[in-house]
């Protein structure tokens, strides 16, 4: 009667060790931290790290104009460059006609400009953010006992929190003025005033295509949304920290006494 049971026994303790690694890394995950403000805004500071990065280092547009020869052959160029992360622009190479009479030979031109450490410091912030927040979510859903318990991994999430969001207030800020230094320096206006040819009276020179922002745009208003999250996230994890519980004690204390003096 007892040989049911003994193998019942057996066949739960077998399916507990035939499962994978993965699967009990799962199971040991407490979804419904991610209901907790903690949690719910790390997932947040997670994705929109995501997208900032990715919308700034994935961005590249073109710009244009064309150089029309007065002189024989009287040749009409378009001209396209191509332009993005890490913004380099003195590093981007054009073809300026040379517009001389009877010849066809072209000079090599850069665009103007060095835009590259706000670009890469927003990306690099973007990256290290993922990362961190990523670890922050496994240790919130995974070993959130042994957060409550260690009050030194409070005090160090609080103060890395508010490190990043002063790196993303700087990281948007310089972002967002690099970014409109970088129209300036790719505006059809600006490549048709760095090519001598246009100057002379030996070619006529029109705007071509005008190059499309809207991505890189994007990524500044993702910073500032990083920006926001982290600073509100301050609040959640400073309750976190002994300071925290040490002035809800102290409110507590003198409430108390001002009801027993009552």
């Amino acid at each position: 009667m007892s040989e049911p049971g003994g193998q019942t026994t057996a066949g739960a303790t077998s399916s507990k060790e035939t499962r994978s690694p993965a699967a009990q890394l799962l199971s040991g995950l407490r979804w419904g931290r991610l209901e907790e403000p903690l949690g719910f805004i790390k997932v947040l500071e997670w994705l929109f790290a995501i997208f900032a990065f990715g919308a700034c280092g994935s961005f590249s547009a073109e710009t244009g104009a064309t150089v029309k020869c007065n002189d024989d052959p009287k040749e009409t160029t378009a001209l396209t460059v191509q332009f993005g992360y890490p913004f380099r622009l003195y590093k981007v190479p054009f073809d300026m006609p040379d517009c001389a009479p009877g010849s066809t030979d072209k000079r090599t031109l850069h665009l103007m400009g060095d835009f590259s450490a706000p670009a890469e410091f927003f990306v690099t912030l973007g990256v290290f953010s993922f990362l961190y927040t990523m670890a922050a979510l496994a240790l919130y859903l995974r070993f959130h006992s042994l957060y409550k318990e260690n009050k030194k991994l409070p005090f160090t999430d609080f103060c890395v929190t508010v490190s990043f969001t002063f790196f993303w207030l700087v990281a948007f800020s310089a972002w967002g003025k690099g970014l409109s230094d970088v129209k300036g320096a790719t505006r059809p206006s600006s490549l048709i005033a760095s090519m001598s040819v246009c100057q002379l009276k030996t070619a006529v020179c029109n705007a071509g295509a005008t190059p499309s922002m809207g991505l890189a745009n994007i990524s500044v208003l993702f910073g500032f949304v990083n920006f926001i999250l982290w600073a509100g996230n301050c609040w959640f994890v400073f309750k976190e920290t002994p300071w925290h519980a040490k002035a809800t004690n102290k409110e507590s204390s003198a409430e108390q006494g001002a009801v027993d003096k009552q």
